[in-house]
């Protein structure tokens, strides 16, 4: 979108945001990781500006990102498997925290 386009676009007051990015595995698992991270208190919700704990919807949104690692086990590159990982690893780990 050119800058034109956007001024226009911002001064119409459509509430229009950048350009979103293109798909691909990683992103979406890093759009669910932010989620989760949100919902572990671990990052203001973009709506709110708040930190807000939500667990058990925390965990659901772990569940399925480790429901996406049994279904892709064998069909992910190197790179993909163990971002894949890490970041199972790192929610797991706050989640536990947040639940003492």
């Amino acid at each position: 979108m050119t800058d034109e386009k956007q001024t226009k676009t911002d001064s119409a007051g459509s509430g229009a945001q950048a350009p979103l990015p293109a798909i691909n595995f990683a992103t979406f698992i890093f759009s669910l990781n932010s989620s989760a991270l949100v919902q572990l208190g671990m990052m203001e919700d973009p709506m709110t500006g708040e930190k807000s704990e939500n667990l058990p919807l925390a965990k659901q949104t772990i569940d399925i990102l480790s429901m996406l690692e049994e279904k892709t086990r064998g069909n992910l590159d190197t790179d993909e498997a163990a971002m894949l990982k890490n970041i199972l690893y790192d929610l797991r780990i706050h989640y536990v925290k947040a639940k003492r």
